[in-house]
């Protein structure tokens, strides 16, 4: 295999979301926007649990980790669009690129792995009440995060290291706002036969597992429910799932879609489009999703707001 050359490289261009000029105005607001109530929304939900003793339990203490991963995973890839709007500029360093698409990798497969650890904890809630929180320790719960870290940071080092192998022409032209591992791979002027099958191999590990895991702690979960007697009882057991199922159906067809999108058409809009969706609009809706219907979250949040201190940033 010849040496790459990747050293002549100086940056790559992000098209994002559109070619239009009277259009980026109304990006950058809009983006900006969905930035600013995604990172205030999901700190308020840390906060919440954080200052509440009632809310620190298993099922709270994996919600407030997911509400820091969407912040990081948002962050990862609109601020440098924000800034590229700004500054009328669509180029991104090499170095740049290839740091981007790496966090953005490890957070996108923590909000994956964290999913799952989540439908284990209701799984375990409702068909083994009696023992959830012997089962559900602090000691299980931490280890239950770090294992999550220490997959993901294995399976985004596992992708960065491929795409460095790989080269790429002096100008290459990413149709996206981010620099996005499918798009990395197939721009490159060298062979990726490799990097695709590694890619596609990886992602069914990372996909179909998880979602495997949360398929069958639901399955548990329906025939737990199916022998409570009381509507009531049941009604109450499947209320704690609903959040989670929303937000679990919202980031896999969201994902889904990228795929199906950039394989069924030749045109990136659809990919672009429903790439926006899981980056950015699932991680702005999560923490309405669970407050909404959660008493205890907005009651925390509700006792939050008329903290002094709290009071005097907001006024």
């Amino acid at each position: 295999m010849e040496a790459n050359n990747n050293t002549q490289i100086s940056g790559f261009l992000l098209l994002g979301l559109s070619k239009e000029p009277k259009l980026q105005p109304f990006i950058f607001g809009l983006f900006l926007s969905m930035y600013l109530v995604t990172v205030f929304g999901n700190l308020l939900i840390i906060l919440a649990v954080s200052s509440d003793h009632h809310l620190h339990t298993p099922m709270y203490f994996f919600l407030s980790n997911l509400s820091f991963v969407d912040i990081c995973f948002t962050s990862t890839t609109i601020p440098k669009m924000l800034w590229n709007i700004q500054t009328k500029s669509k180029v991104i360093t090499y170095e740049g690129c290839i740091t981007q698409m790496c966090f953005y990798i490890l957070f996108a497969g923590l909000d994956d792995i964290l999913l799952t650890v989540m439908a284990y904890d209701r799984y375990v809630a409702i068909c083994h009440p009696l023992h959830y929180m012997v089962i559900m320790s602090s000691q299980l719960c931490g280890s239950l995060v770090l294992i999550s870290w220490f997959i993901s940071v294995l399976y985004s080092l596992l992708h960065s290291l491929m795409v460095l192998r790989l080269s790429f022409c002096p100008t290459v032209k990413i149709p996206q706002f981010f620099c996005e591992l499918n798009q990395m791979v197939q721009l490159a002027s060298s062979d990726n036969f490799l990097n695709n099958i590694v890619m596609y191999f990886a992602t069914v590990l990372m996909g179909v597992g998880p979602f495997s895991g949360i398929l069958y702690s639901y399955s548990k979960i329906v025939s737990c429910i199916c022998k409570i007697s009381s509507a009531q009882g049941k009604y109450k057991a499947f209320s704690t799932c609903v959040s989670h199922l929303s937000v679990v159906f919202l980031f896999y067809f969201t994902v889904l879609g990228v795929y199906f999108s950039s394989a069924g058409t030749h045109s990136s809009h659809p990919s672009t489009i429903a790439s926006v969706m899981y980056t950015v609009v699932t991680p702005m809706l999560n923490p309405f999703i669970y407050s909404l219907r959660n008493k205890d979250i907005k009651g925390a949040l509700k006792s939050l707001y008329l903290m002094p201190s709290i009071k005097d940033l907001l006024y």
